[in-house]
């Protein structure tokens, strides 16, 4: 089957966000009264977990840092993270991060080619949606045929139940879609969900290999041999692989 649809993630894959992230888990924390600060090289080992929530679970739990009653550290979690988002929402409503180098012109080609867009992250809707608004254009939204989030998956990358929601929504089959990522855990999210990945790191993806990626790209204007991802390259790389 042809390319039908390609399959985004969010953060560090559309747009720059994670240092906005990181400034608001800190200012959230402060907020709080806690005495916690996530600097930027604990912040690149804590994205190994997918979702923010899941995040900080994960960090007072090996850190010892939270509640020593399971139910308490949720809890604490949920409370830190609605607030985070909130924050989050004002920062990017006053500073829309840079978009990725060839994100804008990947899309606009897809769109041209009538290849659907879709996306899957373990991020919240509401910050989808204000990224894309404040990063892309008001009507940015409309682009895309499904948007999987965070609530519509319980389980975070690398699990892959977030690709599949997006499937479901596309109603196409894996192999007609690629996912374009930038992390290792989002490559096995995708590669999970029978998705092909072109994986692309960013400044926070401290991985140096990424086994079973269709594709490693310095950034989108910039593939495996230096030149412009295109939807031809993906359809080639495709083939290639069947």
């Amino acid at each position: 089957m042809a390319l039908a649809a390609l399959i985004f993630d969010v953060d560090e894959t559309l747009a720059e966000t994670e240092e906005l992230h990181r400034v608001s888990f800190n200012d959230t924390f402060r907020a709080f009264g806690l005495p916690w600060e996530w600097d930027r090289g604990l912040y690149r080992e804590l994205l190994k977990t997918g979702g923010g929530r899941e995040r900080m679970i994960h960090y007072m739990r090996t850190r010892k840092a939270g509640p020593a009653d399971e139910r308490e550290t949720a809890d604490l979690a949920r409370r830190l993270h609605a607030a985070k988002t909130e924050l989050y929402q004002k920062l990017l409503a006053g500073r829309p991060p840079a978009v990725r180098p060839g994100v804008r012109r990947l899309i606009g080609e897809a769109r041209g080619a009538g290849v659907r867009l879709a996306i899957a992250t373990t991020t919240t809707r509401i910050n989808v949606l204000a990224l894309l608004k404040g990063s892309f254009g008001a009507d940015a939204p409309d682009w895309f045929a499904a948007i999987a989030a965070g609530e519509d998956a319980n389980a975070k990358k690398p699990d892959p139940t977030v690709y599949r929601v997006a499937l479901e929504c596309l109603k196409l089959p894996s192999h007609a879609c690629i996912a374009i990522e930038d992390s290792l855990i989002g490559l096995r999210a995708a590669t999970a969900a029978g998705v092909a990945a072109v994986v692309a790191p960013s400044g926070w993806t401290d991985e140096t290999d990424f086994p079973g990626a269709l594709a490693v790209a310095r950034d989108l204007d910039h593939g495996p041999d230096g030149t412009p991802v295109t939807l031809a390259r993906i359809r080639g790389w495709m083939d290639g692989k069947r």
